[in-house]
């Protein structure tokens, strides 16, 4: 198991990040309904964007996680280098994440 392969989570994190995809997952399921309904596109696209913006707030507190628990953890092991590297590779696919606050 690599560094990067501890999975540490605050609790705190944790739960709000279950508790957001666990409400993705029921938003997600009320679109489906409305697509096999063929309710009208633009109410539609409105909700995809709902969930696409709470995906991002997951995203959000998964970084805030990460940096206040692995991040710290290599900066004091003297892997400065290694986790700037790995975090912006994860930020140049979650654009997302350093946009504005929602």
């Amino acid at each position: 198991m690599g560094w990067y392969d501890v999975g540490v989570m605050k609790a705190s994190h944790k739960t709000s990040a279950i508790n957001r995809l666990k409400t993705v997952r029921g938003h997600l399921d009320a679109v489906l309904a409305m697509v096999e309904e063929e309710r009208y596109c633009p109410e539609i696209m409105k909700q995809v964007s709902a969930l696409q913006a709470s995906l991002e707030r997951v995203n959000r507190v998964l970084l805030q996680n990460h940096l206040e628990t692995c991040v710290i953890h290599a900066v004091e092991e003297g892997r400065s280098v290694e986790i700037v590297d790995e975090l912006m590779e994860t930020l140049k696919y979650t654009a997302a994440v350093t946009g504005p606050s929602h």
